[in-house]
């Protein structure tokens, strides 16, 4: 039996369906990522949780037992904000300390929860400090900590990484996975960031118009996107999402030029799709290559150890590549021979086909993928 059971969960605002017959499991010790846009329902599905929103219809079961009506504090489960939610006149220990007053808690184990608290998320030097004379790292850390002090069989953490800066979320991405592992402590964990939701989560549950539209390993979410809305989110620069038809028994057209399509794929792809090709999956060389896109190298951005190209074809589609840095290409040829004009330059960009996504052009819906021979699937 999984550990937490939401079954057909809902909750409107008004008119506004925010949670619509929700249903998931999450099995005990496991770290769920809610990751969806600005406006999806993330917030409103730990309130529904942690029993500080009750549902319209729909249960809440924790370790067996049904928890929909009880009270927050009743539940067993531990929750932290993304804009801290610190009590302003209380120290940083007194802000941990509060859920363990509240329980009457002797004040020799409340002590030693507290500073074993403050020592493993290492913020025990400013323990004194007010929270207005903290940074927002040690504001967060002082929020997980009182989160953690309980000890919670279930920890709701509402996009905590949000609200601080770069150094300090790089650093708690490494540390949350590792102390939470260490207490065995279920978490389901909300954010709109991709790169957290996948370098966090064993799975992804992607939320949008109050339902899960896909729940998978990280992997599986970005390699096996279930449409064409998921594969955009995950990704930057994002996808290349190029609209696509048939063209013979073995070529789709793309941007105006035939690309092979795969033997595999023959059965699959109807005479209109959506190609999704990932932007590390289109190679640009600046000779003719057969089977290539010819294209003009519109602009070129380096980001982090990877340079990323915007390309557009001859008919205007853009679409974006992106290759080591190692192996850059210089925007533009530096004469007015190539025939496009300064700043620009002519290259051909040829696409990953073997890698790609299809989708339906009408639902934005994953095609349907070949069966694998035997020898393949072994």
């Amino acid at each position: 039996m999984a550990y937490l059971s939401v079954e057909a969960l809902s909750k409107a605002y008004r008119r506004n369906e925010v949670i619509r017959d929700l249903s998931f499991e999450v099995e005990r010790g496991e770290f769920l990522v809610v990751f969806g846009p600005s406006g999806a329902g993330k917030t409103v599905l730990l309130r529904l949780i942690a029993g500080m929103v009750l549902p319209d219809r729909g249960r809440v079961v924790l370790g067996g037992a049904d928890i929909t009506r009880d009270a927050p504090d009743r539940r067993d489960i531990g929750m932290a904000f993304q804009n801290f939610a610190l009590y302003p006149h209380m120290t940083a220990y007194e802000n941990i300390a509060s859920p363990l007053r509240s329980r009457g808690m002797a004040r020799a184990e409340l002590d030693g929860r507290v500073h074993g608290a403050a020592n493993l998320l290492r913020i025990d030097h400013v323990i004194t400090h007010l929270p207005k004379a903290l940074s927002n790292g040690q504001k967060q850390r002082t929020a997980l900590a009182r989160a953690l002090v309980g000890e919670p069989s279930m920890l709701l953490l509402d996009d905590p990484l949000r609200n601080v800066d770069a150094k300090v979320r790089y650093e708690m991405r490494l540390e949350l996975p590792r102390l939470l592992r260490a207490r065995d402590t279920t978490v389901i964990y909300v954010t709109q960031d991709y790169k957290e939701a996948m370098a966090l989560g064993d799975r992804i549950a992607v939320l949008g118009d109050g339902r899960f539209t896909q729940i998978g390993s990280p992997e599986t979410i970005y390699n096996r996107p279930a449409d064409s809305r998921i594969a955009r989110l995950f990704g930057d620069p994002p996808i290349n999402l190029l609209d696509a038809r048939r063209d013979g028994a073995a070529e789709l057209r793309v941007a105006s030029n035939s690309v092979a399509l795969p033997v595999r794929r023959s059965n699959t792809v109807a005479s209109d799709c959506v190609l999704g090709v990932r932007p590390e999956d289109v190679a640009v060389s600046l000779e003719p290559v057969a089977g290539a896109v010819p294209v003009e190298i519109d602009a070129v951005t380096p980001l982090n150890d990877r340079q990323v190209m915007l390309l557009r074809a001859d008919d205007g589609t853009e679409i974006f590549a992106s290759r080591p840095q190692s192996e850059q290409i210089e925007p533009s040829a530096g004469n007015a021979h190539d025939g496009i004009g300064r700043g620009r330059r002519r290259a051909w960009a040829t696409l990953d086909i073997e890698r790609a996504h299809f989708f339906e052009t009408r639902t934005g819906a994953r095609l349907a993928e070949p069966a694998l021979r035997p020898e393949l699937a072994r």
